[in-house]
C-alpha cells in the first residue's frame, strides 16, 4: 500500500506535469488544489528536488517546476524514492534485497517464485506509467 506521503508526491508531480514548461508553481497553489498540507508538501517537494526531479526558483514568480520531461518520470521511480521497496517480500526486492529469516531454501521457495513474477509485472506497469501518460489519461477521462 502506498503511504500518504507517496500519494501526495504523485499528486504534486502530476499537477506540475500538467503545467510543465509554464514556469514555477507556488507551493500554496499545489497545496490548495491537491488538498495537501503545506508543511508536509514542502518536505516532499524538497525530497523530489534533491532527487533531481524538480527544481525551485526563489523570489517573485518563484516556485517548483519539473526539470525532467513528464515522459521521463515514472511511478516506479517516485515510489522507490518515497516509500522504498516495491516488492512484497525483501527476498524478492531488486534494490532492497534481504534474505527472509524463516526461509529454508530460496531456490526452491514457491512463495518467492510466485512473488518474483508479481514484482516483475508490477515494475513493468509502474515503469510504463509516466507522468505524461497519467496526465493524458486524466484529460481523456475528463472529456468523457
Amino acid at each position: 500500500m502506498l503511504s500518504k506521503k507517496c500519494k501526495y508526491a504523485i499528486h504534486a508531480l502530476v499537477y506540475l506535469a500538467e503545467r510543465h514548461e509554464q514556469g514555477p508553481v507556488q507551493i500554496q497553489d499545489i497545496s490548495d488544489d491537491q488538498h495537501i498540507p503545506k508543511k508536509f508538501l514542502e518536505a516532499i517537494l524538497l525530497e523530489l528536488r534533491h532527487a533531481k526531479i524538480l527544481e525551485s526558483k526563489k523570489g517573485k514568480g518563484g516556485g517548483y517546476y519539473l526539470i525532467k520531461d513528464p515522459s521521463e518520470v515514472n511511478l516506479m521511480q517516485v515510489m522507490r524514492l518515497i516509500d522504498g521497496p516495491i516488492a512484497l517480500l525483501p527476498c524478492v526486492s531488486l534494490n532492497y534485497y534481504e534474505r527472509c529469516d524463516e526461509c529454508r531454501n530460496e531456490k526452491t521457495c514457491g512463495i518467492r517464485d510466485s512473488l518474483v513474477h508479481v514484482r516483475d509485472e508490477t515494475l513493468k506497469i509502474l515503469g510504463n506509467s509516466t507522468l505524461a501518460k497519467i496526465v493524458k489519461r486524466e484529460k481523456s477521462l475528463k472529456t468523457k
